[in-house]
């Protein structure tokens, strides 16, 4: 039957390929970029429309959002989304879900995995590790407030570097030296495991942390029917499956 689905979308899809070809702008959160790409590449293909996509971090979106710089679709963080709808920047009517991303621990690949099965497994590595590093950006808030809420934040805070995105981090865990412990986004971590790192795990099930994740249309959409047609392909069973297959849940 989903196979049948599947292959009823595909060519409701292609159909629109007798549609001139025309160019939907996205303004979209970094942490979902494999899936979004993945999935976006299939729309692309079905419909020969072009997709630009501009990322950022939850609050480089919110910096450009706020100078009124316009999409035709917003791909962000819920609480994001839901501040735009209410200030009238998204359609509520068209919001859709995308999935949900947790936080992941990487290691560069020369040094063996740590043992983070547990909060107290971390709190260990974290106090033995050489160095730290995570973002400024959701992420990195939800770190610094769960290692004080751990007892460790003091002691973690002067081996701790910071950067504005999870790109920025994880090339410093690349090109390292030292004994040091990375965290971002699961599905980040998983696009730069063929550059030198590894994800060891996921934070442990009693201490992890999920960004929701929605799409939504600008009401200054330059394409509107289109940017409509590119959001129920992004929320179609083929979607979702190249969602699953990078980390998004």
């Amino acid at each position: 039957m989903l196979k049948k689905l599947n292959c009823c979308i595909f060519i409701f899809f292609s159909t629109l390929s007798f549609v001139n070809a025309a160019e939907i702008k996205v303004m979209s959160a970094g942490a979902v970029e494999p899936g979004i790409e993945l999935a976006i590449n299939q729309f692309e293909q079905t419909t020969h429309h072009h997709v630009s996509i501009q990322y950022g971090t939850g609050p480089q979106l919110n910096q450009r959002l706020s100078s009124n710089q316009v999409a035709d679709i917003l791909i962000a963080p819920i609480p994001l989304l839901d501040q735009q709808i209410k200030q009238t920047r998204v359609i509520d009517e068209n919001k859709i879900a995308i999935g949900k991303v947790g936080v992941g621990i990487a290691v560069r690949n020369q040094l063996s995995d740590p043992d983070v099965s547990t909060p107290e497994a971390l709190k260990t590595v974290l106090l033995n590790a050489d160095s730290v590093v995570y973002n400024e950006a959701s992420t990195g808030i939800y770190l610094e407030k769960l290692f004080q809420e751990m007892g460790i934040g003091n002691a973690l805070k002067a081996k701790t570097t910071r950067y504005a995105n999870g790109e920025q981090v994880l090339m410093h865990i690349i090109k390292g030296s030292k004994n040091e412990i990375g965290f971002g986004a699961i599905t980040e971590i998983k696009l730069f495991e063929t550059k030198g790192l590894r994800l060891v795990a996921p934070l442990p099930a009693a201490i992890q942390n999920y960004t929701n994740y929605g799409a939504g249309l600008m009401r200054e959409s330059p394409n509107p029917e289109l940017a409509k047609k590119l959001l129920l392909f992004l929320s179609t069973p083929i979607a979702k499956a190249a969602y699953k297959k990078v980390g998004i849940e």
